[in-house]
């Protein structure tokens, strides 16, 4: 199949605007929505009703937050990537500890997300941009491993329905999708390109029903739809200049977007979008860990 620039219609979904909303999650357990606004280091929850996001939390967690994990069971909250390390905020809002220290002093977590085991994988980045990052997974009692290093800004990851290959986007300097094959241990190997992302840097990455991948691209004002291996074959052009990732509710694609560094912001930049695909994806899988025990008052 050959790319082509469908003409769909992308409503604004929200009412708020956000200066980098990031990582939206498709929550399994309630049907709701989760994401983060990287610029202000909260984490928000809502629901869809009526075509609109409907906001009904928002938890100021750190200084620099990076993606969500819902818990595998209900009520159970959220792992969230956050600063230098992982916490696990509750539905009530409480704010404790899963995993402290794991990246370098100077680096902080970014984007992430869950393999069909149940480990929360997540990558870090810095400034200045240097290749001293990583990318770890963090198993159920909190212990993380580190699964690739020498990543520059680590960012979309999502894997296949087995678990077997990691798609994950490392988005300097090579602006590429990547492919690894996946150990039961979690080790990687066959590392190999899916494709270069051209006219933008590729950012949030999401897994369709199908296997193919839609991306989004930061200051390309575009989501894409690649396959596994590496055809363009659908283009979405969007009111706002830099969108940031992508998820799947159903068949609705949701599209966080930033308004961060624009000089002359849209009414669309910062926004959620949403645009009706043909082809659904399946809700966030979780971390398989548990809330962290807290003390007795």
């Amino acid at each position: 199949m050959s790319n082509s620039t469908a003409s769909r219609t992308v409503e604004i979904i929200s009412a708020e605007r956000y200066v980098q909303a990031e990582s939206p999650r498709w929550d399994g357990r309630d049907g709701g929505l989760a994401w983060i606004d990287m610029a202000t280091g909260s984490f928000h929850r809502g629901r869809l009703e009526g075509g609109m996001v409907v906001p009904s939390v928002a938890v100021a967690v750190g200084a620099r937050i990076g993606a969500p994990a819902p818990l595998a069971e209900p009520g159970a909250g959220w792992a969230v990537a956050v600063d230098r390390g992982v916490v696990h905020v509750g539905d009530d809002g409480a704010v404790s500890s899963i995993a402290d220290d794991i990246t370098a002093a100077d680096d902080y977590m970014n984007d992430g997300g869950c393999d069909p085991l149940g480990r929360f994988w997540v990558g870090s980045q810095s400034m200045p941009r240097e290749p001293h990052c990583s990318l770890w997974s963090i198993d159920a009692d909190g212990a993380a491993t580190e699964r690739l290093d020498g990543v520059t800004v680590s960012n979309g990851l999502a894997f296949d329905r087995t678990g077997a290959t990691l798609y994950y986007i490392d988005t300097l300097p090579h602006r590429s999708i990547e492919a690894f094959d996946v150990a039961p241990d979690g080790s990687l190997g066959n590392r190999r390109t899916v494709c270069r992302v051209e006219g933008g840097n590729p950012d949030g990455l999401a897994i369709d029903l199908e296997g193919m991948l839609w991306v989004a691209v930061w200051d390309a004002s575009e989501v894409r739809r690649y396959s596994p291996h590496g055809v363009l074959l659908e283009t979405i052009e969007l009111p706002s200049t830099r969108p940031t990732a992508v998820a799947l509710v159903g068949r609705l694609l949701v599209i966080t977007t930033a308004s961060v560094g624009l000089q002359h912001p849209t009414a669309a930049d910062g926004a959620l979008l949403g645009v009706e695909v043909e082809v659904g994806g399946a809700p966030a899988l979780p971390w398989r860990g548990a809330p962290p025990a807290r003390s007795a008052r």
